[in-house]
């Protein structure tokens, strides 16, 4: 029987998978596609550490920042852990051979990391590789996992955690390439599933799989979810096509301006504030850009020549002779699987989740830029680590198959049945609904109308189904599971909006425009158990 079991195979999942291997586990990490093809290769601008390399800045400040930019719902002990082991979580980056764009500054080690400006900081504290960051990190830890020859199973999709007396046994899959539902056995499980933002299908920087496999799967097993209602719109992806235009842009001078070429906030920031301004312009009539034509063309080369490419290729513009129209786009979830202090899952033992599936409470209201790849490394370790604890008293029992004979039997059952309404005009009319009455600002009429909305589809849901009947790589019915996972999120989504009567960080509420105090906690929910505040 395995030790741990990583679903899951970006960043997070692979800094797990590492820190379980180092410690004596054996492990297998398992993922619907490809390493290279996570979300972590699409984090643009830095990872968050206070070097100091490009001016003074401490630990505290980077606590402090972080802290104020959640607005009161962080778990300020996790706030310091992360933050503090950012240096560390650095070196140890650099040791593995991220190749970290650098200062010619004579010094050694990671004193030569270059560091830039991020909306919220204090400090230029976001280390980066141009802006390949996340990409860079991400190859250089699949190349380690490579080394320490850590099994993967690529191309399995997660259907459900195995359970018994509350205490995780492992997972059922669906082989998509040859179409067989599999059991894999094992003493402790970790989710790094990725978060859940292409809810809002055609609103988002994600890639269409996020749609919170890991997170639907702990619902169903019983496990808790949090802060479900904390979306973060990143205030410039491109206008079109909805790509990600990263803030380093902005750290590095670009402006936000309307059509008549009047700047209206200021660019760094927090992503909320940012998001709401440009959204308000665009309630007005304006059309919104990004200018960072004032650069000059050598110096977006050096610093930002994927940004210079995507919008070449997406929008058809030189930035650095044209100004480049944006919109503000679901990117980040900050709720998710609620977990304690050892990222343990909170209703099911030996289940652990990291990364932007999990809410470890350390972004709260809003995510501070750049702390997104420190969360999936700096908790990766700690993820890594405290499964193998686990699984060193775990018992060696594997599971009867009773989840994977039920599995199988839908999974069959989703193969032959008749489709009488086409599931694809519905999940785009979900990504629709969401940013229309659950987006950027919302109200509470509004939030009550999605949720009939949702409601009235998933009655619906019973009489969808898929056209494409084979058993072998079947895209349609991946689609079609992801899709049944996003309508199970999203009640879970406007139910948390609808109770939270105030607006904080990533929620803003018209008719509720302040802070409550009374609504400081965190919104938790878990099945067969009523919603409850802490």
């Amino acid at each position: 029987m395995i030790d741990v079991l990583v679903i899951g195979s970006g960043g997070a999942g692979l800094t797990a998978a590492l820190a379980a291997k180092k410690v004596g586990a054996s492990v297998t990490v398992i993922g619907k596609t490809y390493p290279t093809n996570s979300q972590t290769s699409m984090a643009q601008g830095g990872i968050n550490a206070a070097l100091g390399n490009a001016g003074d800045d401490h630990i505290s400040s980077h606590i402090a920042d972080t802290i104020k930019s959640a607005h009161g719902l962080c778990d300020e002990d996790m706030v310091r852990h992360m933050c503090a082991d950012a240096p560390e979580t650095m070196s140890w980056l650099e040791r593995l051979g991220v190749p970290f764009s650098r200062l010619d500054n004579g010094k050694i080690g990671t004193q030569t990391i270059a560091q830039r400006q991020m909306g919220g900081a204090s400090a230029k504290r976001a280390c980066y590789a141009q802006d390949y960051t996340g990409l860079k990190i991400l190859h250089t830890l699949y190349d380690t996992c490579l080394k320490e020859e850590i099994d993967f199973l690529d191309e399995h999709y997660l259907l459900n955690l195995i359970i018994q007396e509350d205490t995780v046994k492992g997972a059922t899959f669906l082989d998509i390439r040859t179409g067989e539902v599999k059991q894999i056995n094992a003493k402790s499980v970790i989710l790094a599933t990725g978060g859940y933002s292409s809810l809002y299908h055609g609103f988002t920087t994600n890639a269409y799989g996020s749609t919170g496999d890991g997170v639907a799967a702990v619902l169903r097993a019983g496990g808790a979810v949090s802060d479900m209602e904390f979306i973060q719109f990143h205030p410039t992806a491109l206008k079109h096509s909805c790509i990600l235009i990263s803030e380093s842009a902005r750290g590095e001078g670009g402006y936000l301006v309307n059509e008549s070429g009047e700047r209206f906030v200021d660019e760094l920031k927090p992503r909320d504030e940012v998001a709401r301004a440009i959204f308000y312009q665009i309630q007005e009539g304006q059309r919104v850009f990004l200018d960072v034509r004032h650069l000059g063309e050598e110096k977006l080369m050096e610093l930002l020549p994927q940004e210079m490419e995507l919008c070449k290729m997406h929008e058809h513009v030189d930035p650095s002779i044209e100004l480049i129209p944006i919109k503000p786009v679901a990117h980040y979830t900050m709720g998710g699987i609620d977990v304690d202090y050892a990222l343990e899952v909170n209703g099911i033992k030996g289940c652990f989740a990291v990364g932007e599936c999990s809410n470890a409470k350390v972004h709260g209201a809003n995510r501070l830029g750049g702390n997104s790849l420190l969360e999936i490394t700096a908790f990766g370790k700690l993820a890594g680590e405290n499964a193998y604890k686990h699984a060193v008293y775990a018992s060696n029992k594997a599971a009867d198959n009773t989840q994977q004979q039920k599995d199988s039997v839908e999974i069959e059952a989703f193969l032959s049945q008749k489709e009488n309404v086409n599931f694809y005009p519905y999940r785009e009319m979900l990504g629709n609904l969401f940013y229309e009455k659950v987006g950027i600002v919302r109200e509470n009429d509004q939030l009550h109308e999605a949720l009939n909305e949702v409601i009235t589809m998933q009655v619906t849901k019973k009489e969808m189904g898929i056209t494409d009947r084979s058993p072998t790589n079947n895209q349609n019915l991946i689609e079609f599971l992801e899709f049944q996972n996003a309508l199970l999120l999203a009640p879970t989504i406007i139910s948390a909006a609808i109770a939270r009567d105030e607006s904080r960080g990533a929620h803003y509420k018209v008719g509720f425009e302040s802070e409550n105090e009374d609504l400081r906690k965190h919104i938790v929910l878990q099945w067969k158990k009523e919603e409850t505040c802490r």
